[in-house]
């Protein structure tokens, strides 16, 4: 058997979307981008303005470069992260700044953050490892005290829910990602979540090249011809093609939470009884979960026991600490210990009744549970 470790999931209404933009004729930004931003709006019941781009990674970067953070700056991020997290903010020129994760929830220390923020920090990037929003209320406590700015990395937690409401119903700058295995997916995409007024149209224009107000002219299915230009721009815009993906996949999100949040719930029933198999401690009622990640004991050789039996697992992720570009010469033990103990497990909307079964079995039968 061969259990895949994560994968999208597109039908017949995906497929049917993408055809009816490929007939408009028109395949840039245009009408469908405004309407997938329209169809989060609703969906999150949120007052926050909604900016759809190409990445989850070019939401972070257009966020950072629209707070002004450029060569200098620092922003604090935890180590435990995708490496799109540290190149969004090098991207700026600013330096990541790296600080060690919870252990039981792999969520950002907190306090470890507080040592490191000097007169040079101008934010800080908390991650919402596995979805989950647990601690977030302790980093905006510590921003407004230093008066720092907030871009949430939410690249996991579309869908996830942060006490009675919504990721993305309130904070500062809140970052999702719609890549190919996240909650929903545009194919590639990405989206920014704000507040705040001054930013937005900053926003908008920026993920267009700068390009003052052509976001209204896409809308319509027009362009600017003649127009200004003021700031750093990218083309970090979202297609029609990929929002089609995005409007088609949020009609299923509701099915999706059921099935992710079944699946974690049978892991954490069955493999109850193995005491070298711990899970993060997070709120899986709040959480839809993206990945399901466990530390666990012998983690390589059981990775690689799985491997053999056709279970594909993962590791979320390596250190950036760790990593040539981002290298520090500072002591990460927490970090290092929950790097090597992560393994992520499958947990897609596709996994059968009998994959499921298979992969806890092997997981037993390694231990001899």
């Amino acid at each position: 058997m061969k259990v895949r470790l994560s994968k999208c999931s597109i039908g017949s209404s995906e497929i049917a979307a993408v055809k009816e933009a490929l007939k408009s004729e028109y395949l840039g930004m245009g009408s469908l981008v405004l309407e997938f931003e329209l169809a989060i709006k609703k969906y999150l019941n949120t007052s926050l303005d909604v900016i759809c781009v190409n990445t989850g990674t070019s939401a972070l970067q257009l966020s950072l470069s629209a707070l002004d953070i450029k060569q200098g700056d620092e922003v604090l991020v935890p180590s435990l992260t995708y490496v799109g997290s540290f190149q969004a903010i090098s991207a700026t020129g600013a330096t990541p700044v790296a600080c060690e994760v919870e252990r039981e929830t792999f969520f950002l220390d907190v306090e470890d953050a507080r040592k490191k923020i000097t007169r040079k920090t101008k934010a800080i990037m908390p991650v919402h490892y596995g979805g989950s929003a647990k601690y977030i209320d302790a980093v905006y406590e510590l921003a407004n005290e230093f008066s720092l700015r907030v871009v949430e990395d939410a690249a996991q937690a579309f869908g996830c829910v942060r006490s009675d409401h919504f990721v993305g119903t309130k904070g500062d700058i809140i970052c999702f990602s719609f890549d190919g295995i996240k909650n929903i997916t545009c194919g590639e995409g990405g989206a920014i979540l704000t507040g705040d007024k001054s930013l937005v149209g900053r926003l908008r224009d920026d993920r267009l090249l700068g390009v003052q107000r052509d976001s209204e002219k896409r809308y319509l299915g027009k362009r600017s011809w003649d127009f200004d230009v003021e700031n750093q721009g990218f083309r970090f815009h979202m297609s029609n093609i990929n929002a089609a993906i995005g409007l088609a996949q949020i009609k299923r999100i509701n099915n999706f939470r059921k099935i992710r949040q079944g699946i974690v719930e049978r892991y954490l029933e069955e493999l109850a009884t193995i005491p070298k198999i711990i899970p993060l401690n997070l709120n899986y009622g709040e959480v839809m979960p993206h990945i399901f990640v466990v530390r666990a004991e012998e983690r390589d050789e059981l990775r690689d026991y799985l491997a053999k039996t056709g279970v594909e697992t993962g590791i979320h992720y390596k250190p950036n600490h760790l990593l040539t570009k981002f290298r520090s010469m500072k002591e990460f033990p927490v970090t290092e210990e929950c790097y090597l103990e992560a393994l992520t497990l499958p947990c897609h909307v596709d996994v059968t009744e009998e994959e499921l079964i298979y992969v806890i079995n092997s997981i037993k039968n390694f231990y001899n549970a």
